[in-house]
């Protein structure tokens, strides 16, 4: 079954509904190994369109991954990027912020772990944060270092999208690309892999209890990602909502929607010049005469 990056992509403007979203579509492979096949070749591709990222020196990638718990975020980072050179590709995984981070703006510890031109980055979470689990527990941002005016503003995540989108414009033009992922997680999937993790000793270590906490603000997230994908996805920085309650399939839609954009951004090694292969060709000649 071919993957449309398309139907996958939130259009600009488009009012995001996520029970209008599947968690589940259609087997992409009539088996687990030829999917297992099919993801090898296309991290095969990945890894060749990263040396091109790296050698043009032009652009760079940021990836976001954000979803529920349970969603399969460090599953897919692992299986799609794990072919990649380490040296070209960057994981950030963002937790409660430091005293230091407090007491800048919500968007400086992510601005510090931004990819270099050739180079891919990954966020597991992000900056969104501030817009979803602060939207849900209004109690963090209360114990955010902000002036009190803003703290009870009524328009502040209206005005929290507007810096987002600035600031993704402003990396846009700047040569990076920014592709984000919402790993779409039923409430029922969820249910059943945090029993799996309670239930198989060696998943004990990813459950804890904040995780079934959490799970109590279920239909608040739902709005709070709804808001935040209608209002931040854009022709040059999209979301896309992929279906997550099949790991495999979701894998492989987050791999051919990232090479889809590898495309898009035509790279090609550095064309050598006349001057350059004239000097390339004299050292080559005194490697030959050494003894």
């Amino acid at each position: 079954m071919k993957i449309h990056p398309q139907k996958f992509r939130v259009a600009e403007g488009q009012r995001v509904k996520l029970d209008q979203w599947p968690t589940r579509i259609k087997p992409l492979c009539r088996s687990s190994a030829e999917g297992e096949a099919r993801l090898a070749r296309d991290v095969a591709l990945l890894s060749a369109q990263q040396q091109l990222l790296y050698a043009s020196d032009q652009h760079a990638l940021l990836v976001i991954f954000q979803a529920m718990d349970a969603a399969g975020k460090d599953g897919v980072i692992r299986h799609v990027l794990s072919g990649i050179n380490p040296q070209g590709c960057q994981v950030f995984s963002f937790k409660h912020p430091s005293l230091e981070e407090l007491d800048h703006d919500f968007l400086w510890r992510s601005m510090r772990s931004l990819p270099e031109r050739g180079r891919i980055g990954v966020f597991n979470r992000s900056y969104y944060e501030e817009v979803l689990i602060v939207r849900v527990h209004p109690e963090i941002l209360q114990a955010q270092r902000l002036p009190d005016a803003q703290k009870h503003a009524k328009d502040i995540w209206r005005e929290r999208f507007r810096s987002i989108r600035d600031f993704e414009q402003h990396l846009h033009a700047n040569g990076t690309q920014i592709i984000k992922f919402f790993l779409h997680l039923s409430k029922e999937e969820q249910r059943q892999r945090f029993i799996a993790r309670i239930d198989e000793a060696e998943k004990n270590w990813k459950f804890s209890q904040a995780d079934i906490v959490e799970r109590r603000f279920w239909d608040q997230y739902m709005h709070a990602y709804e808001e935040a994908l209608t209002a931040t996805s854009t022709e040059q920085s999209p979301w896309y909502v992929v279906p997550a309650d099949d790991k495999q399939s979701a894998r492989l839609i987050v791999a051919r929607i990232l090479l889809s954009h590898f495309k898009s951004l035509q790279l090609a090694y550095p064309k050598t010049t006349a001057a350059r292969r004239k000097e390339l060709l004299q050292i080559r000649a005194q490697l030959l005469q050494e003894d």
